[in-house]
């Protein structure tokens, strides 16, 4: 029982970590459908800027005020420099020019940190263990927990609640008619890649504590990014939430568990084999079991 909900946290840890970067995802496929492969830059240079900072002064929250308003710039610059000028390309453009925005922030964040990566140190307090109904729970990661939640219900709230989550919605919804009733499609565009960017940057510094910097650190998630806008609807945050919930869990549980559930049906030798290329790609087949009953996700969006 205690292994299962230790496992239940980190599968919702890394569930929260991906509604981080898949909820600034979805928005700009959604509203500019625009295919930002470079999307995990701003996931790897939030958690180098963190890192950076926190080493020099010796406080992780320093850095998290540090890495956040740093990544909104760079959102803004990348935006304004090369994502404007492509949004209305072919797909094909989109994945060229993002994939090559990967090699050069990959190469400069080699070349000004070095091949080597960061570990970023944690306050005592974050450092120990809280004991929940008796069982001992890493508090860093419980924090990374309620932060993603957090972050999760104000979010929900600007998108559902406010005036410009209404002309976040009607963009996302019908973005050549929100432009024809008076709507600043490109100040909106901007402003939701930044915010984006400052999303990423913070799913990357509260995991880079756990796991450390490396180059290309971004790179591998943002296709499980990319997994629960699928399965959650593009451009629904709604369903990025619920989606990257059950794709943490069921990543999690199953590389934990699948091994032994396969050992009562076949062999040890086949399930040591078999399980663990199973539970890897666990997440993919589930997107294709909901992409066949459901082709347009489980929450997407309304469109006219």
């Amino acid at each position: 029982m205690i292994l299962l909900i230790n496992q239940i946290l980190n599968g919702l840890q890394l569930g929260l970590i991906l509604f981080l970067l898949a909820a600034g995802l979805s928005l700009v496929f959604g509203i500019m459908d625009f295919i930002n492969l470079a999307h995990g830059v701003f996931y790897m240079v939030g958690a180098y800027l963190c890192a950076t900072v926190a080493i020099v002064t010796g406080s992780f929250f320093l850095g998290l005020l540090v890495a956040i308003p740093a990544a909104v710039l760079l959102g803004l610059a990348v935006e304004w420099l090369v994502a404007r000028r492509l949004y209305k390309r072919d797909h094909l453009d989109h994945v060229l020019a993002t994939f090559g925005l990967i090699l050069c922030f990959d190469t400069a964040v080699k070349y000004l940190w070095g091949p080597e990566g960061l570990s970023v140190p944690l306050p005592a307090w974050l450092g120990g263990q809280v004991a929940l109904g008796g069982i001992a729970m890493p508090a860093y990661r419980l924090f990374v927990v309620a932060v993603g939640l957090v972050v999760a219900a104000l979010l929900w709230l600007v998108i559902t609640r406010t005036r410009a989550g209404m002309l976040v919605r009607a963009a996302a919804s019908n973005e050549p008619m929100a432009r024809a009733l008076g709507v600043e499609t490109k100040l909106l565009f901007t402003l939701v890649f930044a915010t984006g960017a400052a999303l990423a940057a913070l799913a990357g510094l509260l995991v880079a504590p756990i796991t450390g910097t490396s180059i290309g650190m971004g790179n591998q998630i943002v296709i499980l990014a990319l997994v629960v806008i699928v399965v959650g609807g593009i451009g629904s945050i709604k369903g990025a939430f619920i989606a990257a919930l059950a794709v943490g869990l069921i990543d999690t549980l199953g590389r934990a568990y699948l091994v032994g559930l396969m050992s009562l049906v076949f062999s040890p030798t086949v399930s040591s084999s078999a399980g663990p290329a199973l539970a890897s790609i666990l997440i993919y087949l589930s997107m294709a079991f909901v992409l066949v009953l459901r082709p347009a996700g489980l929450f997407p969006p309304a469109s006219r």
